[in-house]
C-alpha cells in the first residue's frame, strides 16, 4: 500500500492524519508543499485543491482528514477487499529445518512487506495460530476479514519478532 500525505508544517489536521496513520502502523511518505514547489504542483494536480491534508492512498484520494474514508481505504478500499499477504512461501522445514511457512520472497508495498517481512523470515504464528507449513499460514490468512489487524510471528536469524499485519 503507497500511502502520500501532502502537508505543512502548521497544519493540525495534518498532524492528525499523520497520528492517525502512525498509530495504525501506515507507513506513509510525508510531502511539505510549503517547502517542495514541486509537491505542491502535483498535490494540486492530482486532487484540484490548494489547502491541506491531501493523503493518497494506493492512488485514492482524500481532501482533508477524513477519518471514516482513511479507514475504509486502510481496509482494503472502496470495494472491501481482503489485501493479500504478498509473499511467496514454503514449507519451512525443508529450508530452514524447523516448522513454519519460510519467507522467499516479499512482494513490495504488501501486507507482508508493510509488517517489515524479508526473505529468509520464518512465519511461526499467525492471528494467534501456530504456523506449522506454508498451507497451513494461507488457510490462516484466508479466514482474515478485510481491514483486520492480525498478530504475525516469525523468526529472523535465530531471533523471535511480532509484528502486527493489516488486511
Amino acid at each position: 500500500m503507497k500511502v502520500v500525505v501532502y502537508t505543512t508544517p502548521t497544519c493540525p489536521y495534518c498532524t492528525q492524519a499523520k497520528e492517525f496513520l502512525t498509530r495504525r502502523g501506515v507507513r506513509f511518505v510525508e510531502k511539505d508543499v510549503s517547502r517542495d514547489p514541486a509537491a505542491a504542483q502535483e498535490m494540486i494536480r492530482i486532487s484540484q485543491q490548494r489547502g491541506v491534508p491531501v493523503i493518497t492512498v494506493d492512488g485514492q484520494v482524500v481532501v482533508g482528514f477524513d477519518r471514516a474514508r482513511l479507514e475504509q481505504l486502510l481496509a482494503g478500499g472502496a470495494s472491501g477487499e481482503r489485501r493479500r499477504l504478498g509473499l511467496a512461501v514454503a514449507d519451512a522445514e525443508k529450508r530452514a529445518g524447523m516448522p513454519g511457512a519460510y519467507v522467499g520472497r516479499v512482494t513490495p508495498g504488501s501486507v507482508g512487506d508493510e509488517a517489515g517481512l524479508r526473505a529468509g523470515d520464518v512465519i511461526i504464528a499467525l492471528a494467534g495460530q501456530p504456523v506449522g507449513s506454508a498451507a497451513e499460514l494461507e488457510a490462516i490468512a484466508r479466514q482474515v476479514q478485510p481491514g483486520q489487524r492480525v498478530p504475525i510471528v516469525y523468526t529472523r536469524a535465530g531471533q523471535t519478532f511480532q509484528a502486527v499485519l493489516v488486511f
